[in-house]
């Protein structure tokens, strides 16, 4: 039970990554917080992890509205007293049509979208969550890079590579400042990942490109949902006391 009585707070948890990390903390005695912007979803999860044993709490809230966040992250402290953990999980690169659009394909809009949806989110969070920590001498943050991050991915426009690099250099900086107040922060960076949201993307690929994306990853199949969250679930617990600073890329072996 790495999370007994352990105050999660999950951003996007509704699905996805987020989703899955919300099973495993929750499974392990944790108390989740999820905290998502579509409220049909977040009821649907909460229930879920109710109905199987877990502790969890829903917050409705657009993690690019300070004022919203602000809000959140208050009310938590209220009823509950403190935040052990923050998953940063909002983020993604199918916010604009065209995903994989080259730099000179990319218009200023696109660009900014895409900037300000992975790392506007995650700053309002940890600006809102970090005093929290500060002031109980302790915490867990877990931010959601990506391999994209590393220049690494022939599928990712420039404009998401630029913003997941930006999360890995965020939390190698904030591991330098917040390490002496007992505040882990470390990330992932994960491959291709078939959540519900890119899951429909991978179907519209042919057989061949899929085989070729298997094919070139050593563990010879893609990633799902459940093998991040069991990195995020160890970056996040006790057992990572050590670990900080730190992007573990999620791969399969790439």
């Amino acid at each position: 039970m790495r999370y007994k009585d352990k105050i999660a707070v999950i951003t996007a948890a509704a699905n996805g990554i987020g989703r899955a990390t919300c099973d495993i903390v929750a499974r392990e005695g944790g108390i989740v917080i999820a905290v998502d912007n579509h409220q049909e979803r977040l009821d649907a999860a909460v229930d879920a992890l109710t109905k199987a044993g877990g502790r969890a709490h829903g917050r409705l809230c657009d993690a690019m509205d300070q004022v919203q966040v602000d809000a959140t992250v208050a009310g938590i402290v209220k009823e509950f007293g403190r935040i052990d953990v923050l998953v940063n999980a909002v983020g993604g690169s199918t916010i604009i049509s065209r995903p994989a659009a080259k730099v000179d394909e990319l218009t200023l809009d696109e660009w900014q979208r895409l900037i300000n949806f992975n790392l506007n989110g995650t700053f309002l969070f940890l600006h809102a969550v970090v005093p929290v920590m500060k002031a109980q001498k302790g915490g867990k943050i877990v931010n959601l890079a990506s391999i994209a991050g590393r220049g690494l991915s022939a599928s990712s426009s420039a404009a998401y590579c630029t913003a997941k690099g930006g999360i890995i250099a965020l939390t190698r900086k904030l591991s330098i400042e917040l390490g002496e107040f007992n505040i882990n922060v470390n990330a992932i960076a994960p491959s291709l990942t078939l959540t519900e949201r890119i899951r429909p993307h991978w179907n519209q690929r042919s057989p061949e490109a899929q085989s070729a994306e298997i094919d070139r990853t050593p563990l010879k199949r893609v990633a799902e949902a459940a093998d991040q969250a069991k990195v995020i679930g160890f970056l996040a617990s006790s057992d990572a006391d050590f670990v900080t600073g730190l992007t573990i890329d999620v791969t399969g072996g790439l």
